[in-house]
């Protein structure tokens, strides 16, 4: 047994329905002696000099999304995010290892080590691998299934944390189908997909005559959904101004429509969604410090589809059944699911969809286009502003470019598989391919910030968003 195996550091069963979690703390100790510790539980911890990260380092050398350490049954596993002066154990760079109990990994000029910080606690498992429409076999998700069983059978609020394409609105419509509240409606809200200034009347409702086209009374979603449950959809990007309006609403239960003076009553639950880190929107004032925990009384994290690699063959053969006709994991080309198992999904389980439907309409250049894919480091790390030169010690983890095919060889590759398609779809594919080059180029160059991207290229930041959600880019957004 290697010390990264022993009892006390790694992920134990205590029953089929149970893991035993070690109490496992995560310190980073930067070049002026200070030290910041975070705790190392089910969810993966992120290591970085941004404030989206779980665990900040105040060294400028450390990358914004510098590493990551996940704890499983075999102990800690540390992965490098592609970071700019590498991740180092003595003097030999790593992109992912089984990290030992005590040992100290080089970031950069901190060092980071993990250490047992008290007694193990027991964490609940669902009997089941799905949760309405979800699935999911590995911990993680049992784990968040467990949590979110308990809380469908209650009324309070739950807020939903996690990247663009994890299924959110699937666990908030499972949620509903499991509480008392099934047979009420569930209404959906998509704070990004209103414009600002109707966002208002949207959720309140207004009264005849509020506004220019306001020719009859009409109930917000608040009111629409009374006995029953409001998903708000991209929570984060909700405009200041009418935080305090949902959390008076909130408290009170109750809803006044714009242009009204009278208040009505509402019976509805609350279940929210975000991708954006609300800790750090609270931390920088654009979001409600008393909104946030109102709405945070259940706070669960979804993991995302890189990290439980082990749900994909399930995924895989759940959208093979939807497809016209159905399919099986037996109609996949060949070597289809190991390249599938390598690729690191940035658009998690709605790109995984997409894949698996391209695999069924275009097996050859789909596979081709992921075998590309595995040749690359994961995509992981946000778009970093341009910083100076470091030293070459640091090199050998830092340039990502380095495992790239060649340009050449990669567009004559894509070239022959495009060959084999009609025109309009050869066209679609190649223009998606620029679309998503000339976004990450563009995003690199104004350091990750969505409002001076979308300036520069001169679109809206609610379209921009859009995009960076759809080709699973990563962004700073402030």
């Amino acid at each position: 047994m290697t010390r990264a195996e022993e009892p006390g550091c790694t992920l134990s069963d205590v029953t089929d329905n149970a893991v035993l979690l070690p109490a496992l703390r995560v310190r980073v100790t930067a070049p002026d002696g200070t030290m910041r510790e975070a705790p190392l539980g089910m969810e993966t911890l992120v290591v970085g000099t941004s404030a989206e990260c779980d665990l900040v380092v105040s060294d400028p050398r450390v990358s914004r999304r510098h590493c990551e350490l996940r704890l499983t049954r075999k102990g800690v596993v540390l992965r490098d995010l592609g970071s700019k002066n590498g991740t180092l154990i003595g003097d030999l760079a790593v992109m992912e290892v089984l990290l030992p109990l005590g040992t100290v990994v080089t970031l950069a000029g901190s060092r980071l080590s993990t250490h047992l910080a008290g007694a193990p606690s027991i964490v609940s498992l669902s009997t089941s691998t799905r949760f309405g429409e979800a699935i999911g076999e590995s911990l993680p998700m049992r784990a968040l299934f467990a949590a979110l069983e308990r809380a469908a059978a209650s009324s309070e609020t739950v807020l939903l944390l996690g990247e663009s394409g994890t299924g959110k609105e699937v666990l908030a419509r499972a949620i509903h189908a499991a509480s008392p509240r099934k047979d009420g409606p569930f209404v959906v809200f998509d704070c990004s997909a209103v414009a600002p200034s109707l966002i208002e009347a949207e959720l309140f409702g207004h009264a005849r005559g509020a506004f220019t086209g306001a020719v009859s009374a009409h109930a917000g979603l608040l009111e629409q959904a009374d006995r029953g449950t409001l998903f708000i959809d991209e929570l984060g990007e909700l405009p200041l101004d009418l935080q305090p309006k949902l959390l008076r609403a909130l408290e009170a239960r109750q809803v006044r429509r714009v242009g009204a003076v009278e208040w009505r009553p509402f019976d509805a639950r609350i279940v929210a969604a975000t991708h954006r880190d609300l800790r750090a929107r609270v931390a920088e004032k654009s979001f409600r410090e008393d909104l946030y925990y109102r709405l945070a009384v259940v706070e669960v994290n979804i993991p995302p589809l890189r990290e439980r690699k082990d749900d994909i063959p399930a995924l895989v053969e759940r959208f093979l059944a939807a497809q016209t006709p159905k399919r099986t994991l037996a109609d996949l080309p060949p070597h289809a699911m190991s390249l599938l198992l390598a690729h690191d999904w940035p658009g998690n389980v709605r790109e995984l969809r997409n894949v698996v439907a391209r695999l069924c309409l275009f097996p050859d250049f789909a596979v081709s286009a992921l075998g590309a894919q595995a040749r690359k480091p994961p995509a992981a790390a946000a778009p970093e502003p341009a910083r100076s030169p470091e030293p070459a010690a640091a090199a050998p983890a830092a340039a990502p470019e380095a495992h790239e095919a060649p340009a050449g060889e990669a567009e004559e590759g894509d070239l022959g598989g495009l060959l084999g398609l009609p025109l309009l779809s050869a066209r679609e594919m190649v223009l998606e391919r620029f679309e998503r080059q000339y976004l990450a180029t563009k995003l690199r160059e104004h350091g990750g910030n969505i409002s001076r991207t979308a300036e520069a290229i001169s679109v809206s930041r609610q379209f921009l968003h859009k995009l960076v959600d759809r080709y699973g880019l990563r962004s700073s957004a402030r």
